[in-house]
């Protein structure tokens, strides 16, 4: 070890001597410096500004540094054009010059040589890891209960890649006795192993090589806090492997070794490496620990207690593509290591988790092949595309698959079905937005319906009310039944049923929905309704203006009643009766979707709605969720046009400018269960109209209204509950004035000191 060290520390000061080290040292903490101080000047304004205090708090240590624009990708982007340098002379200044052969004639062995240089290497990248390390203790002293393990975890990831890099360095300068060759080839070999992650991605076998093989990316998890086994194996396989290289390459020089015995040894190391590599990315060898004070690159609990009631039943994703479908590009074969990082926090609780994909064709819609490949059939344009795409894989038609899967309910889309070995089954969706694939939310709330049965949503038809198969502004199938809207219940686990009050409630309906009937009930109808909330069961009342004298006598019984009126606030951005309402205290101490809504002062639009009047009785409580807003805001009992007509406060017929309740949440014990009853006063909120509605500089949030009711009435079981806990490092804890003195000392002084003292230094050995 001392002969090891004795060599690195003469590597140490050949490359000092030369400015390559130092102008690479000054450069880095320069970059550094500028990307660190541009984000934290984004967190002192937004400080001094009073923008964290309006915002739901957000973890500062992941936004200054792991963040897409953070400091450790900013390193990570240029990381690679530094190690070249540093390495293009390690060994190939040996050979140019023939010291190589004093070094083999002294009593020191070739492994002594290759780990006293690459010692040389680690302890350079241990410097730079140490201008990393003088701005995260910035860090902790400027942020408040700053998140210091994340910092650490991405520093190490990235002395990980260092010592990765300086491997791959170390052995191109041992080919060559030219340092640029040496350099350029290391540069070339990098861009290979960042390529080989789209190699042969549609062969089976050769892609989980050529996947693992792949240096691109392998950082990321660190960056964000995450440390895996699979990840950390790979930076020391890779880094032995070419260190092995590297031996076997000056031992053929030193020993005159033949090229089949060479090649051999190559090989066998090739073979090793890959094969550990290989079994120690399989998800059942996988090892995962989560630095993140809040577990951000984890599953959160609800989704690991799903997971848990699975238990050790087998579990199979089949996944159903027609090809001959707007997201076919997601079944090819090239894309299947992308499906399987879909899964992978779930494959962390539940490795054995099977994947499976069945590619057939079907007609159906596609604009783009519809103009493409008109007057085809399906097996015609499959033919056509599958010659001109160059696709060689085998494709069925749906006549061949449809007796094992129906598939005509998902309308012949992209879709994955999930089942369990007992052959209970379930469907997991794509959707028709930016992200297409489904999240931990929509994921965990199919396996969810695998292990317990879900509440059924059922809506009340047979007068008018909003249906939940209307594709109408006033319908309801956005929410609730569209497959292709990532929020719809269909998608967030509930079922939905369409009934009649012609027989009594259904009892397995857990959630009733009345929603501004247009036509008056019938005594009998509303006696089951009665009989309904009887026994307990949840409840959502929808009304409005039009609507409150049908609603009422349902209603009022429970001490909630629509009153007469309108209620309106006049704008010149939005027609006066576009109530914008808000949460109140009550509200969002009571349920953590309407908790968000307060801190990111979002608003629920309810266009004509009416007041609530609540005096709850038969042991009800009632909390306010939602009112009308406390200023410029009033019930109007005269104006009912609002588009020929102003409407003007009148305190003489009875109006009053005061916060009116627009929703409202009624419980009660019954039958050793709480029983949940929500009234609002306005039917649009929840409409496809007004969810789909954009309006100018307005912050609606609609969506959390429905999460917040959805998952009450439903006793917190869906939506999947995707809250954790707040992050305590979100503002600074320093004073701008002191920032100001860091910012100086950090992007200025730190990096003209270091060139300063590399210049001194320089002089110093000059006048020797």
């Amino acid at each position: 070890m001392k002969v090891i060290w004795k060599i690195a520390k003469a590597e140490l000061q050949a490359m000092f001597y030369s400015p390559v080290a130092w102008l690479i040292l000054i450069i880095f903490t320069f970059q550094v410096g500028m990307v660190y101080t541009g984000n934290y000047d984004s967190l002192m304004r937004a400080v001094t500004m009073g923008y964290i205090k309006l915002n739901v708090p957000m973890s500062q240590t992941v936004n200054i540094w792991s963040s897409s624009t953070g400091v450790f990708n900013h390193v990570l982007s240029y990381l690679y054009l530094y190690v070249p340098l540093l390495t293009m002379g390690v060994i190939s200044r040996e050979l140019s010059t023939g010291s190589i052969k004093m070094l083999y004639s002294s009593p020191v062995t070739t492994n002594q040589i290759i780990f006293g240089k690459y010692l040389s290497l680690l302890v350079y990248g241990l410097l730079l890891m140490g201008v990393l390390a003088v701005f995260g203790i910035h860090s902790v002293i400027g942020i408040k209960s700053a998140d210091f393990p994340v910092l650490l975890c991405g520093i190490f990831g990235i002395y990980l890649l260092f010592c990765t890099y300086a491997a791959i360095g170390l052995f191109m300068s041992s080919l060559t006795s030219y340092t640029v060759v040496s350099a350029m080839g290391t540069l070339a070999l990098l861009a290979v192993l960042s390529y080989t992650r789209t190699l042969w991605q549609d062969v089976e076998g050769l892609r989980e090589l050529t996947h693992w093989l792949s240096i691109s990316g392998r950082v990321d998890a660190f960056v964000l806090g995450m440390i895996t086994t699979d990840r950390l194996i790979y930076f020391v396989l890779i880094s032995l492997m070419f260190i092995a290289f590297t031996a076997i390459r000056l031992n053929s020089m030193r020993h005159k070794s033949s090229f089949f015995i060479s090649f051999g040894k190559y090989a066998v190391v090739l073979v090793v490496v890959f094969g550990l590599g290989y079994f120690t990315s399989m998800p059942i060898f996988k090892g995962y620990y989560d630095v993140t004070r809040t577990k951000l690159n984890t599953l959160t609990k609800s989704s690991q207690d799903v997971l848990a009631k699975l238990g050790e039943d087998d579990l199979t994703i089949h996944t159903y593509a027609n090809m001959l479908e707007k997201h076919f590009f997601y079944a090819l074969p090239a894309m299947y290591m992308f499906e399987r990082q879909l899964f992978e926090q779930y494959t962390r609780f539940k490795p054995r988790i099977k994947m499976k994909t069945e590619r057939y064709y079907e007609l159906v819609a596609n604009p783009m092949m519809d103009k493409q490949y008109a007057n085809m059939n399906g097996k015609q344009r499959w033919d056509t595309m599958s010659k001109m795409m160059n696709l060689t894989f085998p494709v069925k038609s749906y006549d061949e698959i449809k007796q094992q899967v129906d598939l005509s309910g998902e309308r012949f889309r992209y879709v994955k079905l999930l089942q369990k070995a007992d052959g209970k089954q379930t469907f997991l969706r794509v959707f028709d937005d930016n992200q297409v694939m489904p999240t931990e939310r929509e994921i965990t709330a199919a396996f969810k319906r695998l292990v317990m049965d879900l509440p059924t949503v059922g809506f009340i038809t047979g007068h008018g009310e909003r249906e939940s198969t209307s594709f109408q502004d006033r319908g309801y199938n956005l929410i609730a039944q569209e497959k292709t809207f990532r929020y719809a219940l269909i998608n967030q686990g509930f079922d939905i049923k369409d009934f009649t009050l012609a027989n009594d409630v259904p009892d397995d309906i857990r959630i009733l929905i009345l929603a501004e009937p247009r036509t008056a009930l019938s005594q009998e109808e509303i006696d089951r309704i009665k009989r309904y909330i009887e026994r307990g069961g949840n409840m959502i009342v929808l009304g409005d203006p039009a609507s409150r004298d049908r609603v009422n006598p349902i209603i009022a019984p429970l001490g909630v009643q629509l009153e007469p009126g309108i209620l309106v606030k006049p704008s010149a951005k939005y027609q006066t009766d576009l109530l914008l309402s808000k949460p109140t205290a009550a509200g969002a101490a009571s349920n953590m979707y309407l908790d968000d809504l307060k801190k990111r002062q979002s608003v629920v639009t309810m266009p004509n709605a009416s007041p609530l009047s609540v005096n709850p009785t038969q042991g009800f409580q009632a909390v306010t969720w939602l009112t009308s807003d406390s200023t410029g805001s009033w019930n109007e009992l005269e104006t009912t046009n609002f588009i020929d007509e102003k409407a003007v406060l009148n305190p003489g017929v009875g109006e009053k400018a005061e916060p009116f309740p627009t929703v409202v949440a009624l419980s009660r014990e019954v039958k050793g269960r709480t029983q949940k009853i929500i009234v609002t006063g306005d039917a649009d909120w929840i409409s496809n109209g007004e969810l789909g509605a954009q309006r100018y500089e307005m912050n609606a949030s609609n969506f959390n209204l429905i999460l917040a009711s959805f998952y009450w009435l439903s006793d917190n079981e869906v939506p999947i509950d995707m809250s954790r806990p707040d992050p305590t490092d979100y503002t600074a804890s320093t004073s701008e004035g002191v920032w100001t003195g860091f910012k100086i000392f950090l992007k200025w002084v730190l990096p003209i000191g270091l060139f300063a003292f590399s210049l001194l230094l320089w002089i110093k050995r000059r006048g020797k």
